[in-house]
Formats: C-alpha cells, sequence, structure tokens
C-alpha cells in the first residue's frame, strides 16, 4: 500500500484496508508487531480482561477507581460507539483524529516491515489499533493499562501483555463458530489469558465454567480469587455503582475484587474503590437519554445472556412506570436474535426493527421471523435514519412514551450517532 496519509480520510481508507489483511489465524503476528515496536505494552503495569459479558464496563469501573485515585489510565476497549478514538483513552480522554492520523504514520511503515519479513503477517485493523492503544498508553507513562480482549483471549491480538491481574467477567455460549459450542470450550479459551503465577479474579461463571478456570490457574501456579467467595450469593451484598442495572453490581463485585488484590501495590483504599465505583461511566448499556419529548434507553444487548439482563431491566421499567416502552432492535447473528426479539416482545407495545450497518446484521426477515407470533402489537419494519431525523428526535411511539433501543452494540452507536450530529461521523466502517 503507497497511500500517502496526509488527511485523516485518507487514514481512515487505510486503516478500513487493513480489515482484510493477516491471512493466518494466532497471534504469532502480533508478537511480531510489539517486538518491533520495542514492546511498549511492557511499560506498564497490565490488568487484561476477558470475558463473554460485562468485560467492557468491568474495564470502565476499574478505570474510575485508579483515576479516583489518582493515577494515570489507560483505556483499551472495542468496539466503539461512535469515534474510533474511544477505543484508546488516557485518563478517559479519546484519540483525536489528529492523534490517529500521527500514530498511523509512524506505524504503518512498522507494519510494513513486519510483512516484509513475513509476508502473511502485516497486523490486521484489530492489531494495528492494539498497537497503536500499546504504544500511546507507553508514552503518555500511564501508572496503570486497563486491557480488554477483542474475542476470546487465548488467541486474541491483547494476549502478548504480560499482566499483574488477569479477570475473567463471565462465560456464556456466544461467538460458537470461533470459540467452541460448549462453555467448557469458551471457557477454556477465555482462560488463555492467565498467566503463570499472576493472579486471576473469577466472576460469577458456570459451575462448567468454573471447573475450566479452577483447572488452568492450578496448571499454571496463578492465585484464583472467585466474586462468589468474596461477596457470597446475595446481590443485595454487592458493591453499589453508578452504572443501572442489577447486573452491574456483579461486575462491581468483579471490579472491587481486582482492586483489592492489587490494592496493596496501588495504595487504593476502600473509600477510593467504592468513590471510583460510583462515578464511572460507559456509554449505552441501560443508558438514559432525553429527548425532546421523551426519554429512550440505549442498551447494548448482543448475546443471550444480555437478553437475561435486559428482561430484568424491562420488568423494573415496566412496573415503574405503569405502561409498556416502545423498543427498537436489530442484532448481529440469527442465534442473538433468538434470544432477543422474545424478550422484546414480553415488554413492548410496539416494535421497531432495525439493521445494524455490519455485514453479519440480522436481516428484517430474520428478526421478524425470531418474534413470537403471540406477539399483538404493531411491528414497523424501520431504518436509523428514518427513525431519527435530527439531533435529539425520534420518530417513534407517540410524545411522553419510554423508548428503548436494545441488541447490537453498533445499533447503540449508530442511533447515538444520529442522536447527536448533525453530520454523520462515519466510523462505523471502522469495526472489528
Amino acid at each position: 500500500m503507497n497511500q500517502t496519509l496526509d488527511s485523516y480520510e485518507a487514514v481512515r481508507s487505510y486503516l478500513y484496508g487493513l480489515k482484510h489483511r493477516g491471512a493466518l489465524y494466532g497471534i504469532d503476528r502480533m508478537r511480531e508487531f510489539v517486538a518491533h515496536l520495542g514492546h511498549p505494552e511492557l511499560a506498564y503495569p497490565v490488568i487484561h480482561v476477558a470475558g463473554t459479558n460485562g468485560k467492557g464496563s468491568t474495564c470502565a469501573m476499574l478505570e474510575s477507581i485508579f483515576r479516583t485515585a489518582g493515577y494515570k489510565t489507560g483505556l483499551f476497549t472495542s468496539p466503539h460507539l461512535v469515534h474510533q478514538g474511544e477505543r484508546v483513552q488516557v485518563d478517559r480522554h479519546m484519540l483525536t483524529r489528529e492523534d490517529i492520523v500521527a500514530y498511523t504514520r509512524r506505524l504503518k511503515p512498522i507494519a510494513e516491515a513486519v510483512e516484509q519479513a513475513h509476508p502473511d503477517h502485516h497486523p490486521t485493523f484489530f492489531e494495528f489499533m492494539t498497537g497503536m492503544a500499546f504504544l500511546r498508553f507507553a508514552e503518555a507513562a500511564v501508572d496503570v493499562g486497563i486491557i480488554e480482549t477483542g474475542l476470546g483471549g487465548r488467541l486474541d491480538a491483547t494476549n502478548v501483555v504480560q499482566p499483574e491481574l488477569s479477570v475473567i467477567t463471565s462465560i456464556s455460549l456466544d461467538h460458537t463458530d470461533i470459540l467452541g459450542d460448549t462453555i467448557e470450550a469458551i471457557a477454556s479459551e477465555k482462560a488463555g489469558i492467565i498467566k503463570p503465577g499472576k493472579p486471576v479474579v473469577m466472576g460469577l461463571l458456570p459451575v462448567e465454567a468454573e471447573q475450566v478456570i479452577e483447572q488452568v490457574a492450578r496448571d499454571r501456579g496463578a492465585p484464583l480469587h472467585k466474586v462468589s467467595e468474596a461477596f457470597g450469593a446475595d446481590e443485595g451484598q454487592f458493591p453499589l455503582t453508578g452504572l443501572p442495572g442489577d447486573y452491574q453490581r456483579h461486575n462491581a463485585a468483579t471490579a472491587t475484587l481486582a482492586a483489592r488484590i492489587l490494592g496493596d501495590s496501588f495504595k487504593l483504599s476502600e473509600a477510593q474503590i467504592r468513590e471510583g465505583l460510583l462515578r464511572v461511566n460507559w456509554a449505552g448499556r441501560w443508558e438514559r437519554h432525553n429527548l425532546k419529548d421523551r426519554a429512550i434507553i440505549l442498551d447494548a444487548t448482543h448475546n443471550p445472556e444480555g437478553a437475561l439482563h435486559l428482561e430484568k431491566n424491562l420488568q423494573q421499567l415496566v412496573r415503574k412506570t405503569g405502561k409498556k416502552p416502545v423498543i427498537l432492535a436489530g442484532t448481529l447473528g440469527l442465534p442473538r436474535a433468538r434470544a432477543l426479539m422474545p424478550v422484546v416482545a414480553r415488554y413492548a407495545r410496539e416494535i421497531h426493527l432495525l439493521v445494524p450497518k455490519q455485514p453479519r446484521a440480522c436481516s428484517l426477515e430474520e428478526l421478524r421471523a425470531s418474534l413470537p407470533s403471540t406477539f399483538e402489537g404493531k411491528v414497523f419494519e424501520s431504518a436509523v435514519h428514518e427513525l431519527f431525523p435530527a439531533p435529539g428526535t425520534c420518530a417513534a411511539g407517540n410524545p411522553a412514551e419510554t423508548l428503548v433501543a436494545t441488541g447490537s452494540i453498533y445499533l447503540i452507536g449508530e442511533i447515538m450517532e444520529a442522536l447527536y450530529h448533525e453530520v454523520p461521523v462515519g466510523e462505523q466502517s471502522l469495526q472489528d
């Protein structure tokens, strides 16, 4: 690629092209990339977080705890909602477009050098962004880097780190075509982030997953700390957090246990942990936004386990308001639609079906077919630009009704972009 990276548009085009690179599966390519970068991922302590659900929220909680305690933080998560720079944040300040241009110009020749040594080893888009995060955190001299895996754990690009602590938030069936079609197989992939002799925190997992994590931890001499042992089974005793939803208290317990384990080396107090949990913000997780004539709740519910959490939140919403909401829904993959749509149907007055702008998105026909035949409300086939014709407005339902948008995190990002940007940001294509 002999592209001149003289503008953000050119950089965006270059990065989009990387989505089709990297024919070989595994992390050998990433190991070469960070070696060429001088191993920036080793320049600061790392907390490495994997899990089917809750890993982004747990990362945000940990970041808030450490920043509340006065530490400079690096936060790497994916995917982004609206802006690509959301993936790489220092003290919750995301990369600007100018930053991304500058880092891409620096990293491009290094990526090409890796490819020259091994033709199949040019970094993919996700690997390129991971390398950018590692370098950014090293140059910002962060006190701690909180790194979320992209997919799985064992072969994820982020698994080149040598963490002070590994965290596994939850295990359920998702990405079964890549990670395996049993809880045990998926747990084994997530357990790949456990490093010899380094402590690991385990959230509330199914028994089959617990057994896998316990065995890997024993084999690697990694001290294992369980949320179930630290906090018991009574959710009412779990820590409080500023993020709404009962399930976020599970994530708060996981983050609290992780912070306590690192508390001696980082001098974290219980008061700082509590304050950090209450101050946390993490967009798109049962998040209320005020429109011109009503409220909309945005909630990324991207797999069957997430659908269970959604059901609890919808139950509480209907109980509180005395009315069923208008629900906007769309997701990726038929198994996810089959888990999501029956929950939506139980609590919606009417449903608007939406197709996220992603290759694996469920079609309108698939979404409709996933609805139970017993649903008696109206079902509309819609598009984001039709439902959100201008910032702060939504054409679905009636004034004063509560709206809930749920399903794919990519859909939530599209809606947020429509709600707050007159001109589209146009970074949904940069997802991986």
